[in-house]
Order: structure tokens, then sequence, then C-alpha cells
């Protein structure tokens, strides 16, 4: 089953370099305008199509769309269900299922096989499964799995945190000038909430909106806004979930054509960005989170959403 995320006491912060630009008065304003990457309210949005099912006890899984780095489960069960994915690495990805809606769960393991389990809840914490089979999934290209929402990052049109992606696109020249932006505001506007933190349950799922609305947070709230945001956007985005020392975190990991995947040392020196943890970045000075991060080994990455 899936463990409860506990975020550091240490917070971390991207060391984010200063861009000199030389311009003056209204023909700054402009350039800016003209260098916009722009934005989209047309992001990719999950589909259970029924093209093609897999079907028992009361559970339907929707496989139509696998290609794209998901499927979609909906429940005619009266009782609570566990899905677990079983992916091409081996690992096993738990969820749990709160709507009687189709949810969406990511495939991010790459090509291969990938068994699906459900299981139902019967009382406490006891569950049987309701149904299970393996599929095979070849993947339409590496990055569609990180560019749909998925359970742990769920966003759609009309929601507070689309307009706001809008706005940090609309307001950035490049993919990368954007993902510092969102990071910036992310960390700069999210205060961490350390109640919510004593109390979290294994089962907890992120509300982006109430997480704006609230503008506090745990780690696990702060890298679904920042996956949400960037996703909603075209910016492939990891959603990563693993260690942090020997604290369970949650953090993210980029795409950009600047940089390829971001990953390992954290650091940005004007043109590269690396591992990005968002959790109150901005509390921290940046010689005692570069002194805790060093070369990226305290982080272990378990599982990627």
């Amino acid at each position: 089953m899936k463990r409860t995320i506990r975020c550091l006491n240490v917070f971390l912060i991207i060391v984010c370099a200063v861009f000199l630009f030389v311009s003056c008065g209204t023909n700054e304003a402009a350039t800016d305008e003209q260098n916009s990457r722009g934005s989209t309210d047309k992001f990719l949005k999950p589909e259970a199509s029924g093209d093609k099912t897999i079907s028992g006890n009361g559970i339907n899984i929707d496989v139509s769309n696998t290609s794209k780095g998901y499927l979609m489960v909906k429940s005619g069960l009266s009782n609570k269900i566990k899905v677990q994915i079983i992916g091409t690495d081996g690992e096993t990805y738990s969820y749990t299922q709160h709507s009687e809606e189709y949810e969406t769960y990511p495939l991010t393991t790459g090509d291969g096989s990938y068994e699906i389990q459900v299981f139902e809840n019967i009382r406490d914490d006891m569950y049987v499964m309701s149904l299970t089979d393996t599929i095979d999934v070849k993947l339409d290209d590496d990055f569609t799995p990180f560019l749909y929402p998925n359970q742990y990052a769920w966003y759609e049109k009309g929601m507070e945190a689309m307009d706001l992606g809008k706005e940090l696109s609309e307001s950035s020249t490049t993919d990368l000038k954007f993902v510092e932006n969102v990071y910036e505001y992310v960390t700069t506007n999210i205060q961490y909430d350390y109640e919510k933190a004593k109390n979290i349950t294994a089962d907890y799922i992120p509300d982006i909106d109430s997480t704006l609305k609230s503008k506090s947070g745990i780690c696990f709230d702060y890298a679904s806004l920042m996956t949400a945001l960037l996703r909603s956007q075209g910016v492939p985005t990891k959603l990563v979930v693993g260690y942090s020392g020997s604290v369970y975190h949650a953090w993210i990991s980029v795409y950009t054509e600047e940089t390829g995947w971001v990953d390992n040392v954290i650091e940005f020196d004007g043109k590269h960005w690396s591992l990005m943890d968002p959790t109150l970045a901005a509390s921290n000075g940046q010689k005692s989170v570069k002194n805790y991060v060093g070369d990226g080994s305290n982080y272990t990455v378990k599982y990627n959403y």
C-alpha cells in the first residue's frame, strides 16, 4: 500500500540566476510581448472512449488510450476501491479511488507489459481483489504520460490554476523562463502547512485549486500544483515521489528543449535547471540548501506520476 508522504523540515530552494537584459522603456515591453511563448487553453484531456475496456464485478477499466500514457477506472461498487498498476520496472503503483466517476491513472514506466489489479474494501483496512488483467503498452512517445492530467495532478477547464498557467506562460519568453516563473510563483505564494503534514493520510490526493485558495500545502501539494501548471501549457513534467534522505517526499522533474530532462544536482546556472524541489524553497538560503543537496545523492526516486 502507498506510504504517507512526509515533507522535510529543512526546505529546499533552487539557486536561480539573475538574467540581465539591456533594454529600456517601452521598447523592452514591446520586445517581451513579441517574444512571449504564448499560451493555450486546449491542453490534453483524458478520455474514456470505450473502444477497449476490461470489465467485471462492478469495475470498468478503459484502456482505449494506453498509447497516450494513461488508463481510466470507474467503479460501480458502493465500497471504496484501490487500484494497483505494476509497471514494466516491477514497481507497484497504488491508488485509492475516491469518486464514482472515471479517474485517470498514468502509465509511466515505458513500453511493455503492465498488470492492473483492482481491490474492493470489505471492512476496515481489508480488501479483496475484484478484477485483474495484463495489458501491453506501446507509447506514442516518451512524453505523453507526463503531459496529461491524472489523479495526483488533476486539472480541467474552468479551474483557477488553468488561468494562472496561461498568465505565467504568456509572460514568459521561453519554456525555460516559464519553468522559472512557475517555480517562483509557487514558492513565493504557497506556505507550508505544518498542521496538515501532521495529520495527512496515506490515501491523500492533492487538490490544486484548494492549494491556490488556501495558499498552503505540503510537499505533495507543491509538486502537484507545479505539475499541473506546467503540463497544461505543454511542458512535460514528472511528479516524482521518493526519498530525500530518509524522508518520504515529493518533487518534480521537467523537460525543455534547452535542458532535456532535469535531474540530479540542484542548481541553475543561467542555462540549465536541475532537480526541482518546490517545497517552500524561498525559506532557505542558497548555501544551506546546496550543502544539504550536495550532488543530488540525497534524493532517491521511487515513483514517477
